[in-house]
């Protein structure tokens, strides 16, 4: 920890938001590393998914009856995205 922080810890409460978080959860998504190098921070990743939910919000979804659905294949590669970054 950096020499500027000065934390009181005589002052801390153990647990404090403990049971907060086992009753509501988080909103904390872990990416996995080679998702994480394609994004320089969140911002970024929070524009790419507001981009890809208007895409989505875009195209007409057709459900299956779930006897004609197919298992989703596994993804070997992934394309990096293209990226737009406001100015």
């Amino acid at each position: 920890m950096r020499a500027e922080y000065d934390f009181d810890y005589s002052q801390a409460i153990r647990g404090k938001h403990a049971k907060r978080i086992r009753e509501e959860g988080t909103n904390i998504v872990l990416l996995e590393p080679d998702i994480a190098d394609y994004f320089k921070d969140s911002a970024v990743v929070n524009e790419v998914l507001r981009q890809v939910i208007a895409i989505s919000n875009l195209t007409e979804r057709k459900k299956l009856p779930a006897k004609k659905r197919k298992a989703a294949k596994p993804v070997t590669k992934v394309a990096r995205p293209a990226v737009v970054q406001n100015k």
